[in-house]
C-alpha cells in the first residue's frame, strides 16, 4: 500500500510490509493497529488477519506479511519524494527475512532521488541486518528508532552503532520525560504527542527538554503534535510557534531536506 500521507513529517508511506508485535509501552495505543482492522473490514486482502478485537480496541495478531507486489511502487514515481517506510508495520521485526529487507534496500537503492526514512522499536536488529556487507550505506536513507519514555533509551545506542548516512528519533508517542539523553550522532528528533480515544498526556516540560537536548547536540527539532483524543484542536505549536526543522541532506552536504507538496 502506498499512499499520500497526512504525517507532517514526510510526504508519503510505503508499506511492503504490513502487521506487526506490541514492543513496549509506546505501542499500547497504536494508530496502526486501529487503521489495519479498519482496512480488513473494508476487505484488503493484505490486511486480513493482522489484528483481533480485545475488549474495545483491536490489537496486532502477530501475522506479518511481505508484500512482493508493493516492492515495485518507488520505482514508478518520477518526482522526487520523501518517503516514510513501513507506517504500518517494522521492517525489522523478527518475522521480517532478511532476504525481504535486502529488497527493500535495493529498491530504495535504485531510486535516489527519493529520501526514504526508516523507522524501528527495533534498532537492534536494525544493527545486526544492516552490518551485513550486503547493505550499503545509503544517503537517501535515514534510520530511525522510536523512544516514549526513559524506559526504552538503550535503543538509542544501538541506533547509534547502525551504519547510516542520517540517524533519527521519534519521541512519539512521548509519555515520559527523557530528560539526560545523549543526542551525540543523532540527526534529528521528532516529538510528538499520543492521539486517538485513549491518548495519554505529554507534558510541555518534556517537549522542552527535547528542544535543549536538541540544541546543544546540534540535532533538527521537529513538533508533530501535541495530540490527544482531538488533535486538530490541540495543534502543532510549541512556545508560540511551529517547528519544522529537518536533516542536512547528505547528499549536498549543506542543505536542509524539504517536503514536497
Amino acid at each position: 500500500m502506498t499512499r499520500m500521507s497526512k504525517i507532517e513529517w514526510t510526504d508519503v508511506t510505503w508499506n511492503p510490509v504490513a502487521g506487526c508485535t506490541i514492543a513496549t509501552a509506546g505501542c499500547t495505543n497504536c494508530y496502526a493497529m486501529r487503521m489495519a482492522a479498519r482496512l480488513e473490514a473494508m476487505g484488503t486482502p493484505k490486511y486480513q488477519g493482522l489484528t483481533r478485537k480485545s475488549g474495545e480496541r483491536y490489537v496486532w495478531t502477530g501475522t506479518v506479511v511481505q508484500d512482493e507486489k508493493a516492492l515495485a511502487a518507488p520505482l514508478t514515481w518520477r518526482k522526487p519524494r520523501t518517503v516514510f517506510v513501513n507506517s504500518m508495520s517494522d521492517l525489522f521485526h523478527a518475522s521480517v527475512e532478511p532476504e525481504f529487507i535486502a529488497k527493500v534496500w535495493g529498491v530504495m537503492k535504485a531510486t535516489p532521488q527519493h529520501t526514504y526514512q526508516v523507522l524501528t522499536k527495533r534498532p537492534e536488529r536494525m544493527y545486526e541486518v544492516l552490518s551485513r556487507p550486503d547493505f550499503p550505506v545509503l544517503p537517501n536513507v535515514w534510520i530511525g528508532t522510536s523512544i516514549e519514555d526513559n524506559a526504552v533509551l538503550g535503543r538509542i545506542e544501538e541506533l547509534r552503532r547502525a551504519p547510516a548516512a542520517v540517524r533519527f528519533i521519534s519521541f512519539e508517542p512521548l509519555i515520559g520525560s527523557v530528560a539526560g539523553t545523549d543526542l551525540r550522532d543523532i540527526d534529528w528528533a521528532i516529538v510528538g504527542g499520543e492521539s486517538g480515544p485513549r491518548a495519554r498526556p505529554m507534558l510541555a516540560e518534556w517537549v522542552s527538554e527535547i528542544e535543549e537536548l536538541c540544541r546543544d547536540a546540534g540535532a533538527a527539532f521537529f513538533f508533530k503534535q501535541w495530540g490527544g483524543r482531538n488533535k486538530k484542536a490541540a495543534g502543532r505549536t510549541f512556545n508560540g510557534r511551529t517547528y519544522d526543522e529537518m536533516p542536512t541532506d547528505p547528499r549536498t552536504s549543506s542543505e536542509p531536506i524539504s517536503l514536497h507538496s
